[in-house]
């Protein structure tokens, strides 16, 4: 079966328990390095959960779904960590990696498998979600999973000391929120704000083994040290018109309305039947304290040679107010799109999305899983996890835009994955470093032996 069109069918629950990708091919122009292989098992962890954040030092963060104590069934049996690497002290020489914590599972009453990457903030807490873990309720293949948590780790009072975690929200029960997903988002009062895959309340057709069609939730930090934060689902997601499985990595606005996209929903009755081709969404904060928050659809995809489908990564907002991300497939190729939404021209009215680039499945890859990043000169960078020809596994591509209002993008492949020792398959997003250099991981490759394909890797990508 072709992998792009069984992947376009499969629910982001799968998605998360199988590392499930195909191949892409393009011409190398740019220098890789990786920079760290995971070896998987109880004593590293393996398939990278997201992206990586850098401390002031220069140390990389982020979190692995699996590897660590084999104790979290019925999901791969491992329970997930987190991870630091600190440059090196000479130049050219290794990276070095410490796990800084192993998550123990519910039966410790603690988190499992990290599904986001990590956030960071002023003092050094790192922040991520966890699908499943926690005190909740949830039972997944007759097996007390929990429905998933929020998680703080705070770093040592001492050189060489423990991190220290701490569960901010254990989700209770699938009504409120069930396998969070996708990194967090901080606003300007120091709330969190993120997005759970199901629960939520809502929604009766989305997964068979899962409750409900997904949320979008707040958490709000204790009034005193030492307090409970403070959970609040701010929409509950109903699939058919509405959107269904949201990705997280959502973004506020100046005025803390909230951007996101969902995998499905939006537009049941089209190309996509039954699931839907998924949606652009806009949340906007209630008028008075303690209203409720009001949902709208700015786009749902056809997953036709127009447009694009079933978006797996969040979006990005340019300083016009315009939306930027991408698309697992659709588009002329149906092989995933690059695509913008303009923000109405005049009050009330609707949002204008334009497809920026299609890709072809060949050299350019195909199938981008996470979302976009802009330089400081409006170019966009962004991965590619999928294609179809079995000689390449992923690459890193980037996108100019156009020198005349009206005109074409430009589109070119910066690296090629090798698979091996090398790293393969990319689905999270970049971050820049210093002298322009990227920085993100991969969900396979590298030295790593207990992982078929490799367990995942850091890479780094110079100009």
């Amino acid at each position: 079966m072709d992998k792009t069109r069984w992947l376009s069918s499969v629910t982001p629950a799968i998605l998360l328990a199988l590392v499930i990708f195909a191949s892409t091919v393009s011409a190398a122009e740019s220098k890789e390095q990786v920079l760290y292989s995971f070896q998987g098992g109880t004593s590293d962890g393996s398939v990278p959960a997201g992206g990586v954040v850098f401390d002031p030092q220069g140390n990389l963060y982020g979190a692995t779904t699996y590897g660590g104590p084999a104790s979290c069934g019925p999901i791969g049996g491992a329970c997930g960590t987190v991870f630091q690497l600190s440059p090196p002290a000479q130049k050219g020489g290794a990276w070095t990696e410490t796990l800084i914590y192993r998550f123990q599972g519910k039966g410790s009453n603690d988190a499992s498998v990290p599904n986001s990457g990590l956030i960071r903030d002023a003092a050094g807490n790192l922040y991520g979600v966890t699908a499943y873990g926690g005190t909740g309720d949830c039972v997944l293949l007759g097996v007390q999973a929990g429905c998933g948590a929020v998680y703080e780790l705070s770093p040592p009072t001492q050189k060489g000391g423990a991190w220290t975690e701490t569960i901010l929200y254990s989700f209770p029960t699938a009504k409120q929120g069930y396998v969070p997903n996708g990194n967090l988002v901080f606003d300007g009062a120091g709330n969190l704000y993120g997005a759970t895959t199901f629960g939520g309340g809502k929604g009766t057709t989305c997964d068979k083994f899962y409750q409900y069609c997904g949320s979008v939730f707040k958490l709000s930090p204790p009034k005193t040290k030492g307090g409970k934060w403070t959970e609040k689902m701010l929409h509950g997601f109903a699939s058919g018109t509405d959107g269904a499985n949201p990705n997280g990595g959502l973004i506020l606005d100046s005025k803390d309305d909230i951007y996101g996209t969902t995998f499905g929903g939006g537009n049941e009755s089209g190309q996509c039947g039954t699931g839907g081709c998924g949606t652009v969404f806009e949340l906007k904060p209630p008028a008075t304290k303690g209203g409720a928050w009001t949902e709208k659809v700015l786009h749902r995809f056809k997953r036709d040679t127009s447009d694009g489908g079933n978006p797996m990564a969040g979006i990005r907002l340019d300083g016009l107010g315009s939306l930027y991300g991408a698309t697992l497939n659709g588009g002329p190729g149906q092989y995933g799109t690059v695509f913008s939404l303009e923000p109405p021209s005049k009050r009330g009215g609707a949002w204008v999305e334009t497809v920026l680039h299609g890709f072809n499945g060949d050299q350019q890859g195909a199938g981008p899983a996470a979302s976009l990043i802009f330089d400081a000169h409006g170019v966009l960078y962004g991965t590619t996890a999928l294609a179809t020809n079995t000689t390449a596994q992923g690459n890193v591509c980037r996108m100019m835009p156009p020198t005349q209002k009206g005109g074409r993008w430009g589109f070119n492949v910066l690296y090629t994955f090798k698979g091996h020792s090398d790293s393969a398959y990319p689905a999270a997003d970049l971050v820049f470093g210093a002298g322009g250099r990227i920085f993100s991981t991969t969900q396979e490759g590298g030295t790593g032996q207990s992982c078929q394909g490799g367990c995942g890797t850091v890479f780094e990508i110079s100009p």
